[in-house]
Order: C-alpha cells, then structure tokens, then sequence
C-alpha cells in the first residue's frame, strides 16, 4: 500500500507500519465482500466494453430512441453508463429490463475470455479454507458471476452470497444494497466485514454501509481514482493479501 497500506509492486519494500495495516483489516474481517470485475477478474479482457456500449446505443437508435442518450452518453466507453441513463428516464419500464438482459447476454458471452486476477483464485480458496465468509456485491449481473466462478471451480466458495445487477438500478454502487444484503444475510456487523473493490462507487457503497475498504488498484490509474476518491488502504497486487491470510491462518 502507498503510504497508508501495503502495497505490492516488484523492488517495492513493504514497511512494517504499512505490513501491519494490511494484518488488522484482515484479522477484523470474518465476512470478505469481493466486487467482481475488477478484483476476481478482468471480465472485458477479450470482449470490448467500449464495443458492448455502443452496441446498446446502436439498439436503442434502431428503435427510434436516439434522443434517450446525449452525446457524452452515446460516446461512453461504459455499459453501464447507457444503462443507467435509460433507466432515470424511463425507470422500471420495460425498455429497461430489455436493454438489462442485453447487457447480461453480452456479460455472459464475455465470461469466456474474461482474464483472472492475478492471485484471485488461490486467495479465495484460501480465505474460504480458513473459515472467512464470502460474499459478491458487484453491479453485475449474478448470473455472470456464477457462470465466470462455476468455470474456476470457485462457485461453491461464495453461495449462496452473490448478489448483484437487478432491474431495479438504483441499487446499484456506489448505492450500499448490495453491500447491506450480503451483511444482513451472513449476519455479519460493518465492522467486522471487508470490502475489496477497484473504483470509486465500491469505496462510495463500502463507506455508506460502514464496512473496512481495501482497494486493488492494477495499475497507477486505478491507484489515482481511489485515493482522490479516499481511499486510504490500497494494494497493486493481491499477492499481499494472499501472504497475510496465509500467515494468520
């Protein structure tokens, strides 16, 4: 971690100071909430995100629905973005859940090349061999999430707590309803919870439930965005984690 945590990177030294920041969050957490694409995998590794956008706003302009979006909407490299500018517009209706469900076909298709983060999946076994609940909260969509972990063998070490995209958008992060579901359901207090995520809204929801947040931040960028977000616990490499839950085991 920079300077308030430990942070992973080759010739980097960790200090004992930054060592034990990383140990106390991880020794407080019995319940690990993980965001999805991001820190267990890079789900648009080999399936453009910036391609699935536009798509949806090619198919809402062949439907006579070009004025939906605005330009800067129309232009975004987010999925998520055009999703969410249909449904402040028309919210719940049934054009939102059609452009939902075609956002999740493409999610799903996108499962198939989707990259693991690196330690991702021996730090899941890990924690889950150690007696930690897991749980996702991400703004996906579940059945992505368990089609991607039924691949890597990992879905058994989250079910049943996944939780995630629904038609009802605003639930989404940086919204804490995830988040708060997953803790009512394992009947873990904030405060004994950890959320791992790599954006802002992570942080946003992770702090509106009251829950510890560790941020993976992959590369200076990620880094940037997290901490001008305030973020004050931050790795580059979830190796670190890996080594901490391994040596409190």
């Amino acid at each position: 971690m920079t300077s308030d945590a430990t942070r992973t990177e080759p010739g980097t030294e960790e200090t004992e100071g930054e060592t034990e920041e990383l140990r106390n969050l991880i020794r407080r957490a019995r319940v690990v909430l993980w965001d999805f694409d991001g820190p267990i995998c890079r789900l648009f590794a080999g399936h453009s995100a910036e391609r699935v956008a536009a798509d949806l706003a090619r198919w809402l302009e062949s439907r006579g629905l070009h004025g939906l979006l605005t330009q800067e909407e129309r232009e975004s490299l987010d999925p998520h973005v055009v999703l969410r500018a249909v449904d402040r517009r028309h919210p719940g209706s049934d054009l939102v859940g059609e452009l939902e469900e075609r956002l999740t076909q493409e999610e799903l298709r996108a499962t198939g090349s989707a990259m693991p983060t690196a330690y991702a999946d021996p730090l899941i076994r890990t924690w889950t061999a150690v007696g930690s609940r897991l749980a996702i909260t991400t703004n996906n969509s579940p059945r992505v999430v368990r089609a991607y972990l039924a691949g890597r063998g990992l879905v058994g070490c989250f079910t049943p707590h996944i939780y995630g995209r629904s038609q009802d958008l605003h639930h989404l992060k940086p919204d804490p309803h995830c988040l708060n579901r997953a803790l009512s359901a394992t009947g873990a207090a904030p405060g004994a919870a950890l959320m791992i995520g790599d954006t802002p809204s992570d942080l946003l929801a992770a702090n509106s439930a009251g829950v510890p947040f560790l941020g993976y931040a992959r590369n200076e960028r990620k880094e940037k965005l997290l901490r001008e977000a305030g973020a004050t616990h931050t790795v580059r490499s979830l190796r670190s984690v890996l080594r901490t839950v391994r040596a409190q085991a």
